[in-house]
């Protein structure tokens, strides 16, 4: 079976994690896969958005394979599973397309890793969230913790990851975890759905949006300023962003091509 599954849906990627015997759970070999298939999304210049989602009614991912994980020491982890899926992770992270997250089901340990390197996270009423490596005797190693404290409140942060316990989707949608929580029956079109909308604006500007974003939040706010005055001054040089001002001065619809 192909542990990805991936397909166009006009502008809109979708990229299905199709292990659902396994509840999604990531090894080295789905991460391989899914990191070429993320890649020929990222290459090809007609994929605007890339929606990520579990195949399956019960989990999204459920984390990483937890026998496979019992058979390691820690040089051949680092060198291997760490490698792959910290390697996988902040690819996804840095993509310059929107990327968004269509949580079908339990999001454990790695899933709701992935769900941090993720831009935008639509979240079935049924799904749960957590990181619950310490109950195992472990802590989230696949870049949870540094994202997480990044993403939420460092005291809710603790807490997620101390106590193992999962969280609900609305709870994970009021403390910020994710943007929306909708009947699981929806969860997938509504991603869909907000993808459409974001695959309308312009690719170019998009990529320098979350450009600006990704960097300036690594930057003090006095150098952060300045790379921004910049970051905007380059794209009044896009074709896209006149045409956006002419759009709205002619009351019609612009026409983005992303140049």
């Amino acid at each position: 079976m192909t542990a990805i599954l991936s397909e166009r849906r006009g502008a809109v990627a979708l990229l299905t994690i199709n292990r659902p015997e396994k509840l999604n759970a990531l090894d080295v070999p789905t991460l391989t896969e899914f990191e070429a298939a993320f890649a020929a999304l990222e290459a090809d210049p007609e994929v605007r958005v890339i929606v990520v989602t579990g195949a399956g009614e019960r989990a999204f991912v459920a984390g990483g394979d937890i026998a496979d994980l019992d058979s390691r020491k820690g040089l051949p982890h680092y060198l291997e599973f760490a490698e792959a899926i910290h390697r996988v992770f902040a690819r996804v992270e840095s993509c310059d397309k929107p990327t968004i997250a269509a949580v079908n089901g339990w999001a454990l340990g790695g899933g709701t890793e992935l769900v941090l390197a993720l831009d935008l996270r639509i979240a079935a009423d049924t799904a749960r969230l957590g990181l619950p490596e310490i109950t195992l005797g472990l802590f989230p190693g696949a870049g949870g913790t540094q994202r997480i404290t990044r993403q939420l409140p460092l005291c809710r942060a603790k807490e997620l990851m101390f106590t193992g316990e999962p969280i609900t989707a609305q709870e994970a949608a009021a403390i910020g975890l994710v943007n929306k929580v909708v009947p699981k029956a929806e969860v997938l079109g509504a991603a869909l759905e907000l993808a459409g909308k974001i695959a309308e604006k312009s690719p170019l500007v998009l990529k320098l949006l979350k450009r600006t974003l990704r960097h300036g939040a690594d930057m003090p706010l006095a150098a952060a300023l300045p790379y921004e005055q910049a970051m905007i001054s380059l794209v009044l040089d896009s074709r896209d962003a006149h045409e956006g001002c002419s759009a709205f001065l002619q009351s019609r619809k612009p026409q983005f091509n992303g140049t």
